[in-house]
């Protein structure tokens, strides 16, 4: 088998690795504010989870056990916080404040958030491994939306990439047969339109409504609509949630602070952040800084519709650079979301249990090297 496989590896794309960011890993035996403020201070939106009994290892293999988001370490916070407000009726302190104020909560181990299940995963992928690779592990491991990746050598992290820069890579190949052939189906042809279980909050519902809403749904975005039209106005995004700890009132007001007030006060901020930057950037396909404002060409969400072409899509949520885009109809009536492992799921390997009918890049490979998947098992034609 090992024959067969060669070939069609040697076929696929090689990974450029974009995010060769100064890593600020955690241990396992950290507390949460730690972490929290380890990541905040360093301006980085996840790190490696290691394992300080082999720290002093440089094989990542040895040492790192998963990967952990500042988001879902705030977001758990937040709802332990909320918890013990509704006891106590004392809340005037900012996000770090309540953290040392509740040491329950603050000084909380790593480890012990795997009973929420915060943790990603730690499957990395290799420096000259490739595209295959990276995609049998985003459709295998639905809870991977990072993969570290090891130099080969050593086995030390040298970066990251993301589900933004596997779309980037895929849409390199636009022209190309294979590609054209998956990337020119509408959205409404692979049935990617989601609008039973779409979860979305009203402008003056409040701010601690739609963070709750990211918690418990684990979703990277929470659309805002129209209460009485259903008209899409904006979302609230995970990657928000550091405005938080850089803003004590939108912390402390957050039960009272209505969605459309925080938008306003985002957008606001966003704008400033990219007026200070003149010169034209890509967005860096494979960053995992928190504060990406200078990077985002708008504040607004991405929006999708059923006639869009997959490509299209892969090109919107590029440029964009959201996890998620939403679907809405004529009358700009939400009518569902389209997230970045979604728009993936088409190019999945035909060995793959995809929700989808993909594979026609990797079944267009294996046919050129004399080989077909049948029951999950890659065998070589006769």
């Amino acid at each position: 088998m090992a024959d067969a496989i060669d070939p069609v590896s040697s076929f696929f794309l090689k990974l450029c690795l974009t995010n060769r960011l100064e890593e600020s890993p955690v241990k396992f035996d950290d507390c949460v504010a730690h972490a929290i403020r380890l990541l905040y201070e360093n301006n980085v939106s996840g790190a490696a989870i290691i394992d300080p009994a082999d720290s002093a290892s440089k094989k990542s293999m040895d040492r790192d056990i998963g990967f952990i988001e500042f988001s879902s370490m705030v977001l758990w916070s937040l709802e332990e916080i909320d918890k013990v407000r509704a006891a106590s009726k004392d809340g005037n302190h900012g996000f770090f404040d309540m953290l040392e104020k509740n040491s329950q909560i603050g000084q909380t181990k790593i480890i012990e958030l795997t009973k929420s299940f915060l943790w990603e995963p730690f499957f990395p992928a290799h420096e000259d491994g490739t595209l295959f690779h990276v995609l049998l592990l985003f459709t295998k491991h639905h809870k991977l939306n990072v993969i570290p990746v090891i130099e080969s050598s050593n086995s030390s992290i040298v970066g990251f990439i993301t589900q933004h820069a596997v779309i980037q890579l895929l849409l390199q190949s636009s022209g190309l047969e294979w590609f054209d052939e998956i990337a020119e189906k509408s959205l409404s042809e692979y049935g990617l339109m989601n609008a039973a279980g779409v979860v979305a909050v009203f402008p003056d519902q409040s701010l601690a409504d739609a963070l709750h809403v990211l918690w418990d749904k684990q979703l990277d975005g929470v659309p805002v609509v129209d209460r009485r039209s259903g008209t899409l106005l904006g979302c609230v995004r995970r990657s928000d949630i550091y405005l938080l700890l850089e803003d004590d009132s939108l912390f402390i007001h957050r039960k009272t602070f209505a969605v459309e007030e925080f938008i306003k006060v985002r957008d606001a901020a966003s704008d400033q952040s990219r007026n200070r930057y003149t010169e034209t950037e890509a967005p860096p396909a494979g960053l995992l800084r928190m504060k990406n404002a200078r990077f985002l060409r708008s504040s607004n969400p991405a929006i999708l519709r059923k006639s869009d072409s997959l490509k299209k899509t892969m090109e919107i949520m590029a440029a964009s650079m959201r996890e998620s885009g939403f679907l809405v109809g004529d009358a700009g009536r939400l009518e569902g979301m389209v997230t970045l492992r979604d728009v993936i799921l088409p190019f999945s390997p035909p060995s793959m249990d995809a929700r989808v009918d993909g594979g026609g890049f990797f079944t267009s490979v294996l046919n050129q090297v004399g080989c077909h998947v049948h029951d999950g098992v890659m065998i070589r034609n006769r």
